[in-house]
């Protein structure tokens, strides 16, 4: 496909995780998969809970969400103005062909949130005769089956996992289902994909006190019985190319979503419950004139709505709170979006070994916000609030516009049948998402927001020396116009960041049955500016980005003995990191180890395969946090069993 040779063939860094591993990992969360990759890390919060970093600190609040791209089949899982911190949870990892990863700032073929790295889930094509039935069950209750049924045209795979916690009143009924239909009209190939995803969550928030992880007591704790989460998403995609004489391709896929959530904010005091839905429409056009010439074009139009109801008044903590976060209605608004890019990408070979590559996109988006409330920061009733209003402020009806144009350059030198080396400078940008746009606070009338961009300068070098192969990445970025919440409450896109970092990926086949591999990476993540943030926080040039392990790694060590049996032991390492801006607090960092096995009993369809994480029962934090006064954690699980049956027909 023609994007798809745009990022294979590019010079990003580009990480693929095949169904091998996909199928020996059995991912019961997005972390436990995509630790695969160099410089990677999903941080697990509650149930399907995640915030994820890639060549970038775990982002939090304002100017978070929207900072990775999140594709299935190359096509975006959400508009671009609409994103979700926990998208992943929408896409269906664990029967995916294959994952694939880039990591800084997308290719010209991606556009808003394509910022520090993309994430494309690929579906498989129909395989005639599949049959395949998986059951799985493990340790506090988790239950999991799995279907694929195939034809020569047609496919369906569908999951569904109901399971409990360690933790008390946390578990999560989690369904993901792909069809997918092959057929030529004409002169076409065309393949359309239906995908579907619902998650019914009860959530658990952090437990509070310094190292209460360790506490066998505490760790168990729900502090936040009530919370849940309830999303549903829906995505129709078909995908229509055209290949012609001397290398000349169209390629046209269009596609529809709709997606819905409603959560209890049990992290706010008030315990406000938000309802939200997208609903959008586009299509992706790309031609290809020959290798060196690829151009495209990309629309889109999407509503979003939002609704945040506050159930009871708050009773307990200052006059202050209980006045200026009032029970009713806070917010109540839609806003439509329209998004238009054009790309291009050319490639010059000035010798055979060297390829040139050339490349922009232009991306227009614009926003019509209706605020279906009374304007300002009263109550729902139009009464004032105490201490200068309500902390809840909406803005009133108006239209926001964005252009953006990303550059990109790169070189690709192949100096051998095992040696290549790559060099790229390419920008990545995110359009301020909706909610940082009319979702405002402490009396703020309009955020007047900027594009965020990253600028990126990267040199790869790819090497097989043998048995061993090595892919080595440097990377420096800076990233202008972060958005962030001042010390006033106010929305704002002054903020600054520098990133730069090594990673490595290495596979050493020490044997004709035994590999060991590993991906490592060293990152350094620094705020850029002065500033005094929300909630007191102490900004510093120069300071650590909180939440921003500088070490992250894995080795896997996997041996062979035979067709019908295979293992796994894997070592991870998640360095220490600071757990607050003013670097005042920190968390030590862990590791962690994982065995996994499995084995086919004689010659036949059927498959056991047992798994075991955390495999020496280590206490360790899956993610820590100082706010508010506290130590804050999201406390890691014990030593947990997995055993899984499956029949292939």
């Amino acid at each position: 496909a023609d994007r798809d040779a745009v990022t294979r063939d590019s010079t990003s860094a580009l990480s693929r995780l095949e169904t091998e591993a996909i199928e020996r990992t059995r991912p019961t969360h997005p972390n436990e998969l995509l630790n695969r990759v160099p410089g990677a890390w999903i941080s697990r919060g509650s149930g399907q809970e995640h915030l994820t970093a890639v060549r970038s600190p775990v982002l939090t609040g304002a100017g978070a969400c929207g900072a990775f791209l999140v594709l299935e089949d190359q096509v975006p899982i959400r508009p671009a103005g609409f994103c979700n911190v926990n998208e992943l949870f929408e896409v269906n990892i664990i029967q995916a062909a294959d994952v694939e990863v880039v990591r800084g700032p997308g290719t010209v073929v991606f556009g808003s949130n394509a910022l520090h790295g993309v994430i494309d889930v690929r579906s498989p094509d129909p395989v005639a005769g599949t049959r395949l039935v998986s059951l799985e069950t493990g340790t506090d209750d988790y239950y999991r089956g799995a279907l694929s049924v195939s034809g020569t045209d047609v496919a369906l795979h569908a999951n569904y996992t109901d399971a409990g916690s360690f933790r008390d009143d946390e578990g999560f009924r989690h369904g993901l289902a792909n069809a997918v239909w092959t057929t030529r009209a004409g002169d076409a190939e065309v393949r359309t994909r239906l995908a579907w995803a619902s998650l019914d969550q009860d959530t658990a928030g952090f437990i509070l006190g310094f190292e209460s992880y360790k506490d066998p007591l505490l760790r168990r704790q729900n502090l936040n019985p009530d919370a849940f989460r309830e999303a549903s998403a829906a995505r129709l995609t078909s995908h229509w190319s055209w290949t012609g004489a001397n290398g000349r391709s169209i390629e046209l896929t269009p596609y529809a979503r709709s997606s819905s959530m409603k959560f209890l904010q049990h992290f706010l005091p008030g315990t406000p419950l938000e309802r939200n839905s997208q609903d959008s429409v586009g299509a992706l056009f790309s031609w290809r004139r020959d290798d060196s010439l690829v151009a495209g074009a990309d629309v889109e139009w999407a509503r979003g709505e939002l609704i945040e109801f506050q159930a009871e008044p708050i009773t307990g903590g200052s006059a202050f709170l209980r006045e200026t976060r009032p029970q009713g209605y806070h917010y109540d608004y839609q806003a439509e979006a329209m998004v238009a890019a054009a790309w291009l990408q050319y490639r010059y070979y000035p010798i055979d070994s060297i390829t040139l590559i050339f490349g922009a996109r232009a991306e227009y988006t614009r926003y019509e916000y209706d605020n279906r409330m009374l304007d300002g920061n009263t109550r729902d009733d139009g009464t004032p609030c105490g201490f200068g209003g309500c902390l809840y402020t909406r803005p009133g009806d108006r239209s926001d516009g964005f252009f953006n144009l990303a550059p990109e350059i790169g070189l690709a030198w192949q100096l051998g049948p095992d040696t290549r080396i790559r060099a790229r400078a390419a920008r990545g940008f995110r359009t301020p998402q909706a909610t940082e746009l009319y979702r405002l606070q402490s009396g703020q009338e309009v955020a007047d927001l900027d594009t965020v961009s990253l600028d990126a300068l990267e040199l790869g070098w790819n090497q097989v020396f043998g048995a061993l192969s090595l892919d080595l990445a440097a990377f420096t970025m800076r990233k202008d116009h972060f958005i962030f919440r001042d010390a006033e409450g106010f929305n704002v896109s002054d903020g600054r960041t520098r990133h730069r970092g090594i990673e490595a990926a290495l596979a050493w086949q020490l044997g004709a049955r035994l590999q060991l591999s590993a991906n490592l990476s060293w990152a350094r993540h620094e705020y850029d500016f002065d500033r005094i943030a929300a909630l007191g926080e102490t900004i510093r040039k120069g300071d650590d980005i909180d939440t921003a392990p500088r070490r992250l790694g894995a080795v896997r060590l996997h041996w062979q003995p035979g067709s019908l049996q295979n293992y796994e032991l894997e070592w991870l390492y998640q360095g220490k990191y600071y757990l607050d801006a003013a670097n005042a607090h920190t968390y030590g960092g862990h590791r962690l180890l994982n065995a996994r096995a499995a084995w086919a009993p004689g010659s036949g369809p059927y498959r056991l395969a047992l798994r075991v994480t955390n495999l020496l029962d280590a206490q360790y934090a899956e993610r820590a946090d100082h706010a508010f006064g506290q130590y804050r954690y999201f406390p890691g699980a014990e030593r947990r069993f997995f055993l899984q049956f499956e029949y292939r027909g």
